[in-house]
């Protein structure tokens, strides 16, 4: 669907991996812009690892939207994302000289009704809590803001506790795992599904799945990927991007499972994105011994808001 703007600036269309260059010039100039308005101008954002873009567009499909002048050059992204009847958006950014065109209310626009036509019961996004502007530009589209999702990392021991069982090879017990996974989600969280981004995780070997069973049933997962974020850097951590268990002691031998995992890959540091609405996962978090380094603030649609499982926890990164 196409958004009235200003400029000559017209889309959304599809972008594919021939793009990449452009998402990221316009993904490091907007972000870098961003931090220098406030007040970190010795902060550059490198460009994201080819691999990272070409799953945010696998996974995204035909929510992967982008806008161009008239000279045909990018002009604005919008990566949105469903996962089941969760969706959210994100990386997005509009070029800095793009910027009050139009273009940004466009293509949230634009990403709310794709999700609305996809089912979504949640519309979220997530934003640098110190950015009023853009607080305020989510808010007069109806945002409201919500937690905080915490960052949180550990440079793990030299031989952590526990054991990891990944997702498997062969496509008879890994599609009666993708089955157990989902019917715990849904469990926990009805409406949400994480197997499509299990599987792709999988097929990019951008990372892998670990499974935790309790008397022989499983009692959770967590999703995670080791590619680099940046481009020409090694894998140095492994990142948690969906972490769901049924209780508090499933919550801990997931963790376990994720650190064994990454030792075994050869890295020792982990992240997790705790969102704070999950107190107690946070403060088991932090008594393992990992760290806070970065936060954002979590933003959802009027309506459209998130729902808290009964029991147990649910992670979810609306960050790539």
């Amino acid at each position: 669907m196409a958004w009235p703007l200003e400029r000559g600036l017209v889309g959304p269309e599809r972008p594919t991996m021939r793009d990449v260059e452009a998402l990221n010039d316009v993904f490091s100039e907007a972000f870098t812009d961003r931090y220098r308005r406030d007040g970190m101008s010795g902060v550059r954002v490198p460009h994201l690892h080819p691999l990272i873009w070409r799953y945010a567009l696998e996974d995204a499909g035909d929510g992967a939207m982008i806008w161009r002048g008239a000279d045909r050059r990018l002009a604005a992204f919008n990566i949105v994302h469903h996962s089941g009847t969760e969706g959210w958006m994100g990386p997005l950014a509009v070029q800095p000289d793009r910027q009050s065109t139009g273009v940004g209310k466009a293509m949230l626009q634009a990403g709310i009704e794709w999700l609305r036509e996809r089912g979504a019961t949640t519309i979220g996004l997530e934003t640098m809590p110190r950015t009023i502007e853009n607080i305020g530009f989510y808010s007069r589209l109806g945002f409201l803001p919500g937690h905080l999702t915490v960052t949180v990392a550990r440079d793990l021991p030299a031989r952590p506790a526990g054991r990891a069982e990944l997702l498997a090879s062969g496509s008879a017990e890994r599609e009666q795992q993708l089955h157990d996974a989902r019917a715990l989600t849904a469990r926990l969280a009805g409406g949400t599904d994480f197997t499509r981004e299990i599987t792709l995780t999988r097929e990019l070997a951008v990372g892998d799945t670990v499974l935790v069973r309790h008397a022989g049933r499983l009692s959770g997962f967590a999703l995670w990927h080791s590619a680099p974020l940046a481009a020409g850097r090694t894998a140095d951590e492994v990142r948690v991007l969906k972490l769901v268990a049924q209780d508090a002691a499933a919550f801990e031998s997931v963790v376990s499972a994720v650190e064994a995992a990454a030792h075994a890959a050869g890295i020792h540091r982990v992240t997790v994105r705790c969102q704070t609405a999950y107190a107690e996962a946070y403060a088991r978090l932090i008594a393992r011994g990992y760290r806070v380094y970065w936060t954002d603030l979590r933003m959802t649609l009027h309506g459209y808001g998130e729902l808290r499982p009964a029991e147990g926890v649910v992670l979810s990164n609306w960050e790539i």
